[in-house]
């Protein structure tokens, strides 16, 4: 009788796991709770007499697959921000508080901590490096100093002194949807980027630029 409510208790815990599992929002502690699902069912088999089972449930089904999603959700939900090496050196000297650049990298760190992102920062030698990079499809975002940009002019409609310091330019849809309104509009501007058409030969990129609001 006491096995029977050990079993029972033990049984009782997968669907409570899959239902957290399936409420949770963060996709690392979902890895977790995913390996404790794994773990309570290679359980479940061994009481019931499948051993074999629960060995392949233990191996397959939590090690292997908690693994492979580990290395899909770190490689998935990173953002690639390609910058300019000489530009990131000069910034280097100044105080973090009158530095533009960390200002501008923590606000995007702490946009994308909201949707369990991380920033990879990719530094390139020169402009057209990193341009090429961005139509490449190697990183997601730049951002060039607004004297720098070459492709993008600065909102016209701006003083001298308010314009923004930085031209952010992103090829991803919904990155640029994250970013839209967090970023302030005096630290940079944010440009939306589609990739080129096959008949595009030039290999120019066609861009809606859209001032980032308040």
């Amino acid at each position: 009788m006491n096995e029977d409510v050990y079993i029972i208790a033990i049984a009782a815990l997968l669907p409570l796991t899959a239902c957290m599992l399936v409420l949770q929002v963060n996709p690392y502690h979902a890895l977790v709770i995913r390996g404790i699902l794994g773990a309570v069912a290679a359980l479940v088999y061994a009481l019931f007499g499948a051993a074999d089972v629960a060995l392949t449930e233990a191996l397959v089904g939590t090690m292997l697959s908690i693994t492979l999603y580990a290395v899909a959700v770190r490689s998935s939900l990173s953002m690639r921000l390609g910058v300019l090496e000489n530009q990131s050196n000069a910034n280097a000297e100044l105080p973090k508080a009158n530095n533009p650049e960390e200002q501008l990298l923590s606000v995007l760190r702490k946009t994308l901590n909201k949707y369990h992102m991380r920033l990879e920062v990719v530094t390139y030698t020169n402009l057209q490096a990193l341009q090429t990079a961005l139509m490449a499809k190697e990183i997601h975002t730049t951002y060039i100093p607004s004297e720098q940009c070459i492709t993008q002019e600065s909102p016209q409609s701006l003083p001298v002194d308010e314009q923004p310091l930085y031209q952010l330019q992103t090829r991803i849809q919904r990155l640029y949807d994250i970013m839209h309104y967090e970023i302030p509009p005096n630290l940079a501007n944010l440009t939306y980027i589609k990739s080129p058409s096959p008949s595009q030969s030039n290999g120019k990129l066609i861009s809606d630029s859209v001032e980032v609001q308040p």
